[in-house]
């Protein structure tokens, strides 16, 4: 992956950051894609809830096999997905002829041998229990449970690290926003970086680029009036003159919004 160099010929385009990859230019499997409706912020009463968000290009879904048990094959293409942050990969299981969609990571190339099980070794893209995986891999789709579908680790450039097994039972994981916690030997998990590891880097440079991804303009608080925000109004130019909240008045920054009622006892040490 190199960065796109763009002619800077317009004042958008000389702020653009994008990046080359050499991903598969082809139309997504029939069998594999459903149809995708956007909620696009509001809910069943067509209510707006989440702000600025709409429009968009038109997408479908690409089903992804985040249960990574049984999956074998060999990878036939690595492909954008225009639902995720990371790249995904279709492969192909000779023996039982069916395609699979599934996260692709950092390093996968195309006609690579794809295992999955207690007995696949340890490349990159094969997926194995914690129990079989050496202490201090670097992994990421991980399982909450064992033989259910990973729920952890799944967005580009992300990965967890396994620092411990505890008790021939436990599993300790370093997330990656510093959080440890204990997970199940017998749950599974991919070896690898997450792919697409420059996705935080992308300046999209103008505002046209934002509206194609479901975007729409967000408009600060300070740039309005008392009546319509909490950090509107004042004489000359503000900074809100308070801890900044939403329109709603409550604190939009820094605040902790796991629930106290929701404490996992697995979990041994929050995010930094």
């Amino acid at each position: 992956m190199i960065q796109k160099k763009i002619k800077p010929t317009t004042p958008s385009q000389r702020q653009t950051v994008l990046f080359k990859t050499n991903l598969t230019k082809s139309s997504p499997i029939k069998t594999l894609v459903k149809g995708f409706q956007r909620a696009n912020g509001r809910n069943h009463q067509g209510k707006i809830t989440v702000r600025h968000r709409g429009g968009g290009h038109k997408r479908s879904y690409r089903l992804i096999e985040f249960n990574r048990n049984n999956v074998n094959g060999i990878v036939q293409a690595i492909s954008y997905d225009p639902n995720r942050s990371a790249n995904i990969a279709h492969v192909f299981d000779i023996i039982k002829n069916k395609n699979y969609y599934i996260l692709s990571p950092e390093g996968l190339e195309i006609n690579q041998n794809i295992q999955s099980g207690s007995t696949s070794e340890l490349h990159i893209g094969n997926a194995l229990p914690l129990r079989n995986i050496p202490i201090g891999s670097t992994i990421h789709n991980i399982s909450l449970q064992p033989f259910s579908k990973g729920k952890l680790i799944r967005s580009a450039g992300t990965s967890a690290q396994l620092l411990q097994k505890i008790d021939n039972r436990y599993a300790k994981i370093r997330l990656s926003s510093g959080e440890q916690r204990l997970i199940l030997l017998d749950c599974y998990a991919t070896l690898g970086i997450v792919s697409n590891i420059h996705y935080k880097k992308i300046k999209l440079g103008k505002a046209g680029r934002s509206r194609w991804l479901n975007k729409r303009p967000h408009v600060r608080g300070v740039a309005m009036n008392p009546v319509d925000h909490p950090h509107g109004g004042g004489e000359g130019k503000t900074s809100g003159g308070r801890p900044s909240v939403s329109p709603q008045g409550r604190i939009t920054k820094g605040k902790p919004t796991r629930s106290k009622n929701k404490n996992n006892q697995f979990i041994l040490q929050t995010r930094k």
